[in-house]
């Protein structure tokens, strides 16, 4: 498995995610496409999405939202997400994809 889909930042570790809205229940599907694939119940309007799409991350990674931004994307599925003080290995350990 490649490692094209997170980059580490002097701050942390930034990574791409494909959304799907709507979904049943909010999970991380894994990886697809160079990104991780998360489904969240949210639609995709007024920033619903980007808000859960930020706060499933913080908990998922189990730190502050205040850590976990939605830096590019914000009106596509297509996102990249910042997270600060988290490196490549620990967000991989994280998600399980270790």
């Amino acid at each position: 498995m490649g490692e094209l889909w997170f980059r580490e930042t002097l701050e942390g570790v930034t990574f791409r995610v494909h959304i799907q809205p709507r979904a049943a229940r909010n999970r991380v599907q894994g990886l697809h496409d160079e990104a991780l694939k998360i489904s969240l119940t949210a639609p995709p309007v007024e920033g619903a999405a980007n808000r859960l799409c930020r706060d499933f991350i913080a908990e998922f990674l189990g730190l502050p939202r205040a850590l976990v931004e939605v830096v590019s994307g914000h009106k596509s599925r297509r996102k990249t997400i910042h997270v600060e003080n988290l490196s490549g290995i620990e967000l991989k350990t994280r998600l399980g994809l270790e």
